[in-house]
């Protein structure tokens, strides 16, 4: 039986696809609740207390017009590794925690045989996650969408020769962490992935983009130093192992709209509002 909180997170992100597709016409808040079947007093409620805001502060975040302002007055700032988002009173930004180890050939050939996993399931703002560990960091991070033995074959199937142990061990706890919205707390987490070098060059790039920033793909191929490039930066941020740890979800199309996600575009909608919501809450 599903979790109350995963049958509410399916609520919510129903609800933001919803004002999503409407936005232009400005839905009511009466018009949302009735969408996802509940009163507007409960509505609110429930989505106060996952987002932080209202409804209709959040539909704020959603538009075109938001996303173009914050690709706009970041433009400049946006790669800089010491930028103060003032988050949690402690003005370090949660990203700049993460770091990336690529693994060796010897520890991912023949099927990552001489790797030992553990892994475990855990509830996220956004919906159920698999989170996966070695001894070195978190290998791979999924949201499972209400079929873990499917989420645990697609793991299995990146290292179909490791072994595999159900449990939730430290690493996978301070990852996280991330979720709980106290960044103050997180210790260094260490990401242990298999990629090219092209590939880790990417993800280390998208952690520097900040909670409540955006960029593009040309962008990212720019800092990169290889401005034609933004093709494999595309398929690169789709190989993205390690879902919101690594915020391929904050990469956008240079108009504005959202775009794809891998793990669903309106997963994508729910994130970027939800962190431009703490975001907001912090600088206010």
């Amino acid at each position: 039986m599903e979790m109350q909180h995963e049958i509410d997170y399916k609520r919510i992100a129903e609800a933001i696809e919803f004002l999503r597709l409407n936005y232009k016409r400005q839905p009511t808040l009466e018009e949302a609740a009735e969408y996802v079947n509940l009163s507007p007093f409960h509505f609110q409620r429930m989505f106060t207390n996952w987002a932080g805001v209202s409804p209709k502060q959040f539909l704020q975040y959603l538009s075109i017009e938001h996303a173009k302002s914050i690709l706009k007055e970041k433009q400049a700032s946006l790669f800089d590794a010491a930028l103060d988002t003032g988050l949690s009173g402690t003005g370090r930004l949660h990203d700049l925690f993460i770091k990336i180890e690529g693994m060796t050939p010897g520890e991912y050939k023949n099927g990552g045989e001489q790797l030992n996993i553990s892994y475990s399931f855990a509830q996220s703002p956004f919906g159920t996650i698999l989170v996966a560990s070695t001894t070195k960091g978190i290998c791979y991070m999924a949201f499972a969408d209400g079929d873990n033995n499917e989420a645990l074959g697609d793991l299995k199937s990146k290292f179909p020769n490791a072994h595999y142990t159900n449990f939730l061990d430290t690493i996978q706890q301070n990852a996280l962490f991330i979720f709980t919205r106290d960044w103050s707390k997180l210790s260094d987490i260490k990401l242990h992935l298999k990629g090219t070098p092209f590939q880790l060059k990417v993800w280390e790039t998208l952690l520097k983009v900040p909670v409540g920033g955006l960029t593009t793909y040309g962008n990212l191929a720019n800092t990169l130093q290889n401005p034609n490039a933004s093709r494999a930066v595309g398929s690169a941020v789709g190989d993205n192992p390690v879902a919101f740890l690594i915020p391929c979800h904050r990469v956008i199309r240079s108009t504005g709209e959202t775009g794809q996600y891998h793990w669903g575009s309106g997963r994508k909608t729910a994130m970027l509002g939800w962190e431009a919501a703490q975001t907001a809450k912090h600088h206010d």
